[in-house]
């Protein structure tokens, strides 16, 4: 019985080591395959590659933010009334003090008429009366009295003046009216939106920026401003004021440019995105984005290593991996702040399939872009 124990546990020690040792064996080829470094008969892993250049880097401020005229308004009459004249069309250019609606006013204008006549007549009677009092005829209490009322009268007058007025739009500012919402002879309510008016030059762009921004920017400063209604056009303008408050709620606050628009194309209420060169130009060492690989213990780029050449001629290239520091983008490009140095030649495509110290061939036939202001096109 015990010889038969013995014997099971034998042959249980075994094959419980053999697994063991098979697994071992494996697990060590492929720790061999994946940390050994490229050598006879390993497969070079084919990878695009950069050299990391230094260049003028141009720090910037982005934001977004919209178009808005710097004079707008939907234009309407306080009074209700049927349209007479229409003295404009849609998308006109209108200069100031254009008469634009004129709405029914007979009525108002006979008895703006009527008003007139009898203020003209107390003027009569006033007159008359203060020639009478100089000559001891009348009592200084009828003067009085004339002249209240000749007061009250001119009072009505203006008053139905104003009321014949407001029967009467006019352009406020110019600017280019937008599309026409009345029609002739159409009863117009008080405050009915008749049309649209927008001084287009200049023309604001508002946009908001963190607090930490402010000591960056100033009133006066450049900046660019692009629409993607015109892709790869930049527009200039100037800082114009900075809201003397910072929001309480974002800690942002509100700045405001003014654009020339002498072209008239842009529009109010158009999405913009905003530029603004902060300090002077440093130089800074510059490799394209797709060349960092982005960790959450750190970022790293693998620089290509030469280790001479090899029993075949041919250089043998090596991937060395490296953490960096970097700092801002700028269109297809990265400032590296430490880890590199100008010159090292880093790989931009292919990292994926990299371990340190693994062999690599280079082929640029087709690279990743490393442009600073890359433009979109359709293909």
């Amino acid at each position: 019985m015990i010889k038969r124990m013995l014997i099971m546990l034998v042959l249980v020690a075994v094959v419980l080591g053999g697994i063991f040792g098979f697994k071992d064996f494996v697990n060590g080829k492929i720790k061999e395959f994946m940390t050994g470094p490229a050598g006879p008969g390993k497969q070079a892993q084919t990878v695009s590659t950069a050299k990391a250049a230094v260049t003028d880097w141009q720090e910037q401020i982005e934001a977004v933010g919209s178009l808005r005229a710097v004079n707008g308004a939907d234009l309407s009459l306080e009074v209700a009334g049927v349209v007479e004249e229409l003295n404009f069309q849609s998308g006109d250019d209108a200069p100031a003090n254009k008469v634009l609606v004129k709405l029914r006013d007979s009525d108002d204008v006979a008895k703006l008429k009527s008003l007139q006549a009898q203020a003209d007549l107390a003027k009569v009677v006033y007159d008359r009366d203060v020639k009478q009092f100089n000559a001891k005829a009348v009592a200084q209490a009828v003067v009085d009295n004339d002249e209240a009322n000749l007061r009250n009268m001119l009072a009505q007058v203006e008053q139905q003046r104003a009321l014949v007025e407001k029967k009467t739009l006019k352009a406020p500012f110019a600017g280019r009216l937008g599309i026409r919402q009345i029609d002739l002879g159409q009863y117009l309510a008080p405050g009915t939106v008749i049309v649209s008016l927008e001084a287009l030059t200049p023309i604001y762009v508002d946009f908001l920026l963190p607090q930490k921004a402010l000591a960056r920017i100033e009133v006066g400063q450049a900046l660019k401003v692009k629409v993607d209604t015109f892709a790869g056009k930049e527009f200039p303008g100037k800082i114009s004021s900075i809201n003397s408050k910072v929001d309480a709620t974002t800690r942002n606050v509100q700045v405001r440019a003014t654009i020339d628009n002498n072209d008239l194309k842009l529009l109010p209420g158009m999405f913009a995105t905003v530029s603004i060169d902060s300090g002077t130009p440093q130089k800074q060492i510059t490799v394209p984005q797709t060349s960092i690989t982005y960790n959450p213990y750190g970022n790293l780029v693998y620089i290509v290593d030469n280790k001479g050449n090899g029993p075949d001629g041919k250089p043998q290239l090596v991937a060395r991996q490296t953490f960096v520091t970097t700092g801002a983008t700028r269109g297809d490009q990265v400032a590296v702040l430490k880890g590199i140095k100008e010159g090292d030649e880093v790989v931009t495509a292919g990292q994926m399939k990299l371990r340190n110290g693994a062999g690599i061939a280079v082929n640029n036939t087709v690279s990743p872009t490393n442009d600073p202001n890359p433009k979109p096109v359709d293909q």
